[in-house]
């Protein structure tokens, strides 16, 4: 059996202290695993736990938002932050050794604000590659906001949010700067939608969450611990 620990980057309290061999201060920042942001480690919960860990892994806070929203949408599972960090491991692609064999990850609390939950379901939607923002440069003539939506809704990506920037342009006087908030399917649609939009448009910025980066280089890994949420039967299991 192994014991893997997972905390956030911006609190890498008990990485720091296995380290260092003991509990030291550690900078910590607002995090959505408020439940671990400590500067230094209890003691008696580092001598506690510190023998029984094999390995500690950091995850960033995308990874923690998008844990949270999985478990909402496939467990119907409200858990804060910090109980849902080591999912969040599993999710980031740090643990590919996992892959197939009996995983255990406790879910550790639900004492999460309903303001908070709202953050972070749409933070994790945008690292999920489903929230996607982006700014074009289109015609200011008549026609040229509707060849956009209409770009858009032959690709069936939902609009949230539009914005139109004029004064800053640095164009031709018959251009209009515009910033989109979009919802799309998944990674692969969001990519066939700045695939397009480069296409037609030659002024175009697509932003995604960090997490995008990294979770496109670890799709599979995030699938298999997706479909093994399904069917505890193949290996990971999430005990509330």
């Amino acid at each position: 059996m192994q014991i893997i620990g997972a905390e956030s980057e911006r609190s890498p309290g008990f990485t720091n202290a296995m380290k260092a061999g003991r509990p030291i201060w550690t900078p910590t920042s607002s995090s959505l695993a408020d439940g671990l942001a400590v500067p230094v480690v209890g003691y008696n919960s580092y001598a506690t736990a510190a023998p029984l860990i094999d390995k500690m892994i950091v995850v960033r806070e995308e990874f923690i938002a998008l844990a949270i929203l999985r478990l909402v949408e496939m467990e119907k599972v409200v858990v804060e932050g910090a109980g849902a960090t080591g999912f969040a491991a599993v999710l980031s692609g740090q643990l590919p050794e996992l892959v197939g064999k009996k995983v255990v990850i406790p879910l550790s609390g639900g004492n999460i604000d309903s303001t908070v939950l709202g953050r972070c379901l749409e933070r994790g939607l945008a690292a999920d590659g489903r929230l996607c923002r982006f700014r074009v440069v289109i015609s200011d003539r008549p026609g040229g906001m509707a060849g956009l939506t209409q770009t858009l809704a032959d690709l069936g990506v939902s609009v949230k949010d539009i914005f139109h920037e004029r004064a800053w342009l640095k164009y031709d006087v018959f251009s209009v700067a515009v910033t989109v908030v979009v919802e799309t399917k998944d990674f692969a649609h969001a990519k066939e939608l700045e695939a397009t939009l480069r296409h037609k448009y030659r002024k175009v910025e697509f932003n995604r969450s960090a997490g995008d980066i990294t979770a496109n280089a670890n799709t599979d890994n995030s699938n298999t611990a997706n479909t093994n949420m399904d069917n505890n039967n193949t290996g990971l299991s999430l005990l509330p």
